[in-house]
């Protein structure tokens, strides 16, 4: 019964998402199809994503060993502390702080955490900032720094 609730909460926050999404308009067309499209695409998958999950027959649900539950707890929190910190911090710091314990939940060594964290966050942020231009914050201590 839990998945029809889920499967219609989805379905009404998918049609409400379409329904704002209508609206979408910029301000200048730079490309032909709008700014609507996307968001309007991905609102119609879940809709149907929704439908097929009321419809489907289920068993009965069992759920996950309490430790289990709690690790998905955990990670949860953590990526909840990554998007808190991230622009405080800036992305390479809040990222290996983010990598390190990820990487323990998955068996990692705290060394292989750190210098994993430290080298996917350096090397994000130059992909991502440098190379593809994509502007990631460098945290409020390096602004404080750099004046």
């Amino acid at each position: 019964m839990s998945e029809k609730i889920l499967g219609g909460v989805l379905l009404f926050i998918s049609l409400a998402g379409i329904w704002l999404a209508r609206s979408f308009e910029a301000p200048f067309s730079y490309e032909p199809v709008g700014p609507r499209a996307f968001p309007m695409l991905i609102l119609a998958l879940l809709g149907i994503s929704a439908i097929a999950l009321m419809l489907e027959k289920k068993s009965a649900v069992t759920w996950a060993a309490p430790a289990t539950l709690k690790r998905i707890g955990a990670l949860f929190l953590i990526v909840l502390a990554y998007a808190w910190l991230f622009d405080k911090l800036g992305f390479i710091v809040a990222t290996t702080l983010m990598v390190v314990p990820v990487a323990r939940f998955f068996g990692a060594s705290w060394k292989q955490g750190a210098l994993g964290g430290v080298g996917l966050g350096v090397g994000l942020f130059i992909l991502f900032d440098r190379l593809l231009d994509v502007a990631l914050p460098t945290g409020l201590w390096v602004a404080n720094i750099l004046g």
